[in-house]
């Protein structure tokens, strides 16, 4: 794997976490506020989750 194909992924990732920032900051701001009250071991089984089905979907879009 090249540094411009990480750096290009990198910059990808930054860019789709930003759009709900820019768009909807409002909506943002009563999200985080919802997301602080849920317990930390449901976060924790959200993130675990989340990194899975990346982990998939690297997989599959490797192979």
């Amino acid at each position: 794997m090249s540094v411009e194909f990480f750096l290009c992924v990198l910059g990808m990732v930054f860019i789709i976490e930003g759009i709900p920032y820019f768009v909807f900051p409002d909506k943002l701001k009563s999200f985080l506020a919802k997301v602080s009250a849920i317990p930390e071991s449901t976060l924790r089984i959200l993130g675990m989750a989340a990194i899975a089905a990346g982990l998939i979907l690297l997989y599959l879009g490797r192979r």
